[in-house]
């Protein structure tokens, strides 16, 4: 649906004069602004961009599903929790919420089990306390919040670049320099609709900044950390692979696997990235946090593997 700012509307927020234009909650609006779904005069915009008199707001509003999202007893990587948060060791190979052809076996799933319940509402009924996500072969840590006051106080600091997040990673290739940052917007790929990829003319993408940093070089593998300064899908796979540095086991942003993950096929169910580090003021209290959390098994073989084939 397309819409026209009227004068009544004009300076408001992009959330709250979709809201008021197409009749959605204030909520809706921001999960489809999030979602890539409303663009401002063809461009995806911030939800707080002010809209003028003029302006066209295009709203994609997705068909509306019957689904029963059901807790699940998955048992969990509690890394910490009380009555306002919880912070998750995810798993490679689980989906963080529910969506088409994943409606089970969640993190959605097993939280509603654990918590009894006690999730916030901020993001719907499929997203249940899920603040910020990360891709079902990436593991690591992810917080989730338990009320919706939470909720919104860790969304405000996610929006604000306030909440760290650090990662390691595999990639193919090595680096000049010790250190750098990526600076390239992000989309929806053009032809390929489940994938993002870099769109550096004008158009449908988002900033998206990514810090990076050589820990380690292994003739033609790189292991690297890194932290993201935005959060936007698939982020460092997209920045990695569009720099001629594909995140090893990432079989979606990268065709050609190299000569160690040709040798060690078995070591590789997914990308090797792993968010290890997280941190963030406690939404209640204002309490500094920061956690982290072990690499997976197959992560460290493959590092106990290049480093001996590298001797």
């Amino acid at each position: 649906m397309t819409y026209i700012v009227t004068g009544s509307e004009a300076g408001k927020r992009l959330d709250a004069a979709a809201a008021s234009l197409s009749g959605l909650s204030r909520s809706a609006s921001e999960r489809l602004i999030s979602d890539g779904r409303v663009l401002l005069n063809g461009v995806c915009a911030g939800k707080k961009t002010a809209v003028r008199e003029g302006d066209l707001i295009d709203i994609e509003i997705p068909e509306p599903e019957e689904i029963d999202v059901a807790a699940e007893d998955i048992p969990l990587d509690i890394v910490y929790e009380d009555g306002d948060i919880i912070v998750i060791n995810k798993p490679s190979g689980m989906v963080v919420h529910p969506a088409p052809g994943n409606y089970s076996g969640t993190l959605v799933n097993a939280l509603l089990y654990h918590c009894r319940g006690s999730l916030s509402g901020v993001n719907g009924e499929l997203r249940p306390g899920i603040v910020h996500r990360i891709d079902k072969d990436t593991s690591g840590l992810l917080v989730a919040a338990k009320n919706d006051a939470a909720h919104r106080g860790l969304a405000e600091q996610l929006e604000g670049h306030r909440i760290r997040r650090e990662y390691r990673a595999l990639v193919i290739g090595g680096f000049s320099s010790d250190s750098g940052t990526i600076d390239l917007p992000i989309g929806r790929h053009p032809v390929d609709r489940k994938k993002m990829a870099v769109i550096t003319g004008a158009g449908k993408a988002r900033d998206a900044v990514t810090h990076y940093s050589v820990l380690e070089r292994f003739g033609q593998v790189t292991y690297l950390s890194l932290r993201l300064e935005t959060g936007r899908t698939h982020q460092i796979r997209v920045h990695m692979s569009y720099t001629g540095h594909p995140l090893l086991g990432d079989r979606v942003y990268s065709q050609h696997p190299c000569a160690f993950e040709r040798r060690h096929p078995e070591l590789f169910d997914g990308q090797m990235l792993h968010a290890v580090k997280l941190s963030f003021l406690h939404p209640r209290t204002g309490e500094a946090m920061e956690f982290s959390c072990p690499l997976p098994d197959n992560f460290l073989r493959a590092l106990e593997l290049l480093k001996h084939e590298n001797l």
